[in-house]
């Protein structure tokens, strides 16, 4: 056995930390004297906790960390990568903010020029993932553009109306520092053109953001606009959330079939009232074949934990009609869980619908 003492030399931890991590239901001692209140170890947990001290020298939060100690390999391979993602986003955000301040403090100052090359291609699908998710409210304009998430490796397009989200990605290579920047879609659609009018000239493509200003060049040919003066939210919460245990079910559907199914004539709707206006809601559950089916208001359980969600139909026929032809999988969750949209070979393009309360 091991004193609290004898196993924070040997792990790294101090003492007051190891007393935590016991009462946060992480790394509990193996016996505790019921006289004194001292803490003994095993030798066995001398690894256990080095564990802990070295996640903790990474950030990773007290729940992650327990799960960590009770998982097989794979899943904490699995949680790691997940808190690398959120460190890289977490640096990529302190590298612009503090580029801005910069820009604040000496307004003189040159601008840092950021240029991706890309697959035109590759681009011209990203837009039409995201382009039906762009809101149009005059009172919210920070909604009203496409943001443009620079990375090394690529860019990430968002777009949300607060009701659904979409996101696509398009990999590339990277000239300069990361970036996000905010284009208005007046700008994105004659991008769109652009890349179209490129095809049979050249597979290339290159975004290029400086001093304000966005570009995408094809071809000798440009199209550029000043970036929207707005911070846009923050949407990898959701992609966060998306990577924790996932949803309650994964259905493959046929976009045609579903389609038709959604706009027949008999097609059962739920009617609610949303907004303060009626609207004829779209309710979707598994149908126990591993796909989905439509659910009509007789068939509704009206359990908080049912695997059942209603979304705007319309909004489901834009979200497939953005994610093209064959098949996708829909994401399940319950009816106070977002609906996801994904195609199946490609984890970078999805859409999210928010539930419509049932």
């Amino acid at each position: 056995m091991h004193s609290i003492g004898e196993l924070a030399r040997a792990s790294g931890l101090t003492v007051s930390a190891l007393r935590f991590y016991d009462s946060a239901g992480v790394l509990a001692p193996a016996l505790v004297d019921p006289v004194t209140g001292y803490r003994w170890y095993t030798g066995d947990q001398v690894t256990p906790a080095r564990l802990v001290a070295g996640l903790r020298r990474v950030g990773m939060p007290v729940a992650e960390i327990a799960v960590a100690l009770r998982s097989e390999p794979a899943v904490v391979h699995r949680l790691l990568d997940a808190h690398l993602r959120r460190l890289e986003d977490g640096l990529a955000d302190a590298r612009r903010e503090l580029s801005r301040i910069r820009t604040l403090i000496d307004p003189e100052e040159q601008p840092m020029t950021t240029r991706l090359a890309l697959s035109r291609v590759d681009l011209a699908a990203a837009v039409d993932a995201v382009r039906f998710a762009v809101g149009t409210d005059p009172d919210l304009p920070v909604l009203t553009g496409v943001l443009l998430d620079v990375t090394t490796d690529g860019v990430r397009l968002v777009a949300t109306d607060r009701h659904r989200m979409a996101v696509a990605r398009a990999g590339g290579t990277l000239d300069g520092p990361a970036v996000r920047a905010l284009a208005p879609v007046g700008f994105v659609d004659a991008a769109r053109a652009l890349l179209d009018a490129g095809a049979g000239i050249t597979p290339e493509a290159f975004l290029t953001v400086s001093a304000g200003r966005v570009t995408v060049s094809v071809a000798g040919r440009t199209v550029d606009a000043d970036v929207l003066p707005y911070d846009f939210p923050d949407y990898r919460r959701l992609l966060h959330a998306a990577a924790g245990d996932g949803p309650a079910h994964r259905l493959t559907v046929d976009v045609a079939a579903l389609r038709a199914a959604l706009t027949s004539a008999d097609a059962p709707v739920v009617r609610r009232r949303h907004d303060g206006s009626p609207l004829d809601v779209t309710v979707l559950g598994p149908d126990g074949r591993g796909g989905v089916r439509l659910l009509g208001a007789d068939e509704l359980t009206g359990e908080r934990d049912a695997v059942q969600i209603g979304v705007n139909g319309g909004y489901l026929l834009q979200a497939l009609d953005a994610a093209g032809r064959g098949q996708l999988v829909l994401e399940l969750d319950g009816p106070i869980a977002p609906l996801a949209v994904r195609r199946p070979d490609d984890t970078d393009a999805f859409s999210i619908l928010m539930p419509i309360r049932l």
